[in-house]
This record gives structure tokens, sequence and C-alpha cells, in this order.
């Protein structure tokens, strides 16, 4: 069963901005973080940002620091991932994940199926 459905994404020039959704059905996710991997062509999938579901608190990579912001909100059991300044090097598949989250790592339980965005200069 597919607990994480994402939505969003598809084509942009660098400078945009956009807006992926994941929509979290069929189980609970108390004391989970929610976060969002990507993996562009070619290379290894790699955790983007995560928020706690419990305490909303959120964790990103460096490079997406400033630029990226993810949130959730639990009645609308929905974790956004709002992508401004997008930059050619964002390009990728991305995927909602939940799981536990330490030290900079997600340790992911659920994955969703992902959708893609492609950014061009």
């Amino acid at each position: 069963q597919r607990y994480l459905a994402e939505s969003g994404g598809g084509v942009a020039q660098a400078g945009d901005s956009q807006r992926l959704s994941c929509a979290v059905s069929g189980r609970t996710f108390s004391g989970y973080t929610l976060g969002w991997f990507r993996q562009a062509p070619g290379k290894d999938r790699e955790f983007v940002a995560g928020v706690d579901w419990n305490t909303g608190d959120t964790y990103y990579i460096d490079s997406v620091k400033g630029r990226f912001f993810i949130s959730r909100d639990n009645a609308l059991s929905t974790v956004i991932l709002q992508m401004n300044s997008l930059k050619p090097g964002d390009t990728a598949n991305y995927y909602c994940a939940a799981g536990s989250y330490w030290d900079g790592e997600l340790t992911v339980k659920y994955w969703g199926q992902g959708t893609q965005v492609a950014v061009s200069s």
C-alpha cells in the first residue's frame, strides 16, 4: 500500500519557484520525520529536507538552505516542499519519504513514487 503520494514538479527555468506536495494517507505518521529525497541522473539518491511530524522541526542539506522550505499540515496530512531560486543542479526526481531522523540522516521506511523536476538555465 502506498502511503505517500507526490504532486507538483515539472519544467522550470533557473530562478523560478516550484512547490511539491506529498499527500499522506492510510496510516498515522506520528513520531516520524517526513522528508524529501532527490536523485539526479547518474547520481545517488540524496536527502534534501525533512520535517518532524510532531514538533515541526526542520532539517536541510546545505545546498538548499535558504532556498527550499519544508512544512507540514497535520490537519490536511500534507508535506510541502517550497523550492525557490531553482538551479539546474536541482534537476532530479524528487521522492517523498517517511522514517526516522538522526544526526543528519533520514532512515526511510516508506517511499513515494517520485515526481520529476527539470530546471533549465
